[in-house]
């Protein structure tokens, strides 16, 4: 079958050992099926995997990817959970130590098809196109989660978003928006801010500027660019939920700003399984939907990836069959 995959890791060149070509069919063990992929979303996570973060070489060849939609053995259209637990795990599967998703220990979802736990599997809801449902596993998730389990917001809260463009960035705009926050957003890019604008935010601001006021929630995914911005940009008792780190990951401490100001910095990854019914169930009530910069063929999967590793990108990246 036609996938997409790592054939070999480089730390500096990710994109030298990218292939686009063919790969034998999934295994697919006890209590999985298989999905015929209609739609993928690419995620900095594949650029990760590229560079060997998490993907050592005695798994390669690695088929790449975590988000999908697609068609089940059993032809229904379904949207892809790609947090894989142990058997024995039972509750939120993002804090199983023995986790992992798509692409990291089992082939992804950049293919024609890909092995999954049936468990795993959520109903697309018809409203939705297989494109924009392939956006919502991770990054839209990872949003949703963020706000709504982890900095707990509440209608009328100010969240300042770091780093307009990306998906999960992009995502917290529209579902801030859509669940009557107030969001704020910085972006390096004049256009990306006036994008972020004409998605909802309701200002934006270039990194590290003055604010107008402290904010209640900062959700941070930028890390050590923007860490110190983003504690002086929160009010006393504020919450600072981080969900990754692309400028890196060893941001200056601020400690003494944490705890005189009382501030509570929050981890969050990924999203549950009934979260993603949740976001898929909000997305489809408040006719919200996923911001896509473009849809490409799978076989035109290396050019999307020469966008995302170049950073121009301003919402998410789909791979469709």
């Amino acid at each position: 079958m036609l996938a997409v995959y790592v054939a070999h890791t480089n730390a500096d060149e990710p994109l030298a050992g990218l292939v686009v070509g063919s790969l034998d069919e999934p295994a697919v063990p006890p209590g999985w099926t298989t999905v015929e992929v209609r739609a993928a979303s690419l995620n900095h996570h594949d650029l990760w995997s590229l560079r060997g973060v998490g993907l050592p070489a005695d798994r390669l060849p690695m088929i790449l990817g975590c988000d999908a939609a697609g068609v089940d053995a059993d032809g229904n259209e379904v949207v892809v959970h790609s947090v894989v637990t142990s058997d024995a795990w039972r509750g939120d599967e993002t804090l199983d130590p023995r986790r992992s998703i798509l692409s990291e220990r089992y082939p992804g979802t950049f293919a024609e098809r890909v092995a999954v736990p049936r468990r795993n599997l959520v109903p697309k809801p018809p409203e939705l196109s297989f494109a924009e449902a392939a956006c919502l596993p991770t990054a839209w998730l990872t949003a949703y989660r963020m706000l709504f389990t982890r900095a707990a917001v509440v209608p009328g809260s100010t969240v300042l978003v770091q780093g307009a463009g990306g998906g999960v960035a992009t995502a917290l705009i529209v579902l801030g928006r859509a669940a009557g926050l107030r969001v704020w957003a910085t972006s390096r890019s004049e256009a990306k801010r006036a994008r972020a604008l004409s998605l909802g935010a309701d200002a934006v601001f270039v990194p590290g500027a003055r604010l107008p006021e402290r904010v209640d929630v900062v959700a941070e995914t930028v890390g050590a660019a923007t860490w110190d911005h983003s504690l002086k940009a929160l009010k006393p008792g504020g919450t600072l939920v981080i969900s990754g780190a692309t400028s890196g990951a060893d941001p200056p401490a601020g400690l003494n700003r944490v705890f005189f100001l009382q501030l509570s910095v929050v981890g969050s990854t990924m999203g549950t399984r009934d979260e993603l019914e949740r976001l898929l169930r909000l997305c489809v009530e408040r006719d919200v939907r996923p911001v896509i910069e473009s849809e490409r063929p799978l076989e035109d999967a290396r050019a999307a990836f020469e966008a995302l590793a170049a950073g121009d990108v301003f919402g998410k990246l789909v791979l469709t069959r």
